[in-house]
This record gives C-alpha cells, structure tokens and sequence, in this order.
C-alpha cells in the first residue's frame, strides 16, 4: 500500500431542527447515508427562547449536495441549510476481505509513514459476533490480530477495492 496521504474537498451541510420526532430524525439519516453521505450526525442544541433542538450536519461531495438538500428540505421541518466549503486530508485505505478463524471478514487498512492500522467493518464483525454468540469486542480484537499477523493488505488476490 503506498505511503501518501491525499486532499480533496466536501461540502459540510447544517441545519437547526426543533420540531422533528426523534422517529424522523433517524429516518432522515438513514436516507442521507443510503443517498451517499459521507456522515451524518445531530449533536443537541438550544435555540432562541430556550427552545431544545438539534443540529443535523451532513458531510458530502460536491455531486451529492442538492441531493443532500432535497432530503433535508422534503423529509424534516427545516427552512434553511447552512453550507461550508471544506478541504479534507485522505489516509490511503484498502478494504480488504480475508478468511479469519471465525469466517469471512471485511476490514479497512489504511497507512501513514510505514505504519499500518486495520478497522474492522463493522456489520462483518457483528455478522460474525451473532453466529458465534461471542461478545462483540471479542470478535473485533480477534480479526485486527488476525488481519495483522496475515498482512492481509499485501494479499492482493483477496483484496477489494
């Protein structure tokens, strides 16, 4: 895996909502990230009067943001979206899929000055948690080792991208 980090730019979309359910917000995330955000999150806020709300940001490209804006403006009660311009700094990644002892495991590895650190999908690990009743830490410890002593990203042939 090659030793160099990358720029590109995103676009950070915000909004003050304090009249939405709490059932909506969390539909309303799920259609951002199924629409290809890059996250979206609400962090708790107060507004004029006191009044208790959230603040839902959205991080996106370029190409995603009037998609983004759409679903904020059909699927909450918002009337505005702040945006920012942002430059960001990319780790090379690798997502890597291998055979572990538990079965199939997919991990991302990404790479910084020869040094390498391996994050486990989380949806494979909990998959593998599930059918083998095993704590979930215990199963994500298991695949970082795992992954490490096979140096599963200089495995080519076992390796999406």
């Amino acid at each position: 895996m090659k030793d160099c980090r990358t720029k590109d730019v995103i676009w950070k979309l915000e909004t003050n909502i304090d009249d939405c359910s709490g059932e909506l917000l969390g539909y309303v995330m799920e259609l951002l990230l199924d629409a290809g955000a890059k996250d979206a999150f609400y962090m708790p806020i107060y507004m004029k009067k006191n009044r208790p709300a959230y603040l839902l940001t959205v991080l996106c490209a370029q190409q995603d943001k009037e998609t983004m804006e759409r679903i904020l403006f059909r699927e909450t009660t918002t009337i505005g979206i702040r945006q920012t311009k942002m430059e960001r700094t990319i780790l090379p990644r690798k997502i890597c899929t291998f055979s572990s002892s538990l079965g199939e495991a997919i991990v991302k590895v990404c790479s910084l000055e020869g040094e390498t650190w391996v994050y486990p999908e989380f949806e494979s690990i909990r998959k593998l948690a599930q059918e083998h009743h095993l704590p979930l830490k215990e199963v994500q410890k298991l695949i970082v080792r795992e992954a490490e002593e096979k140096r599963i990203w200089e495995e080519e042939p076992h390796s999406r991208h």
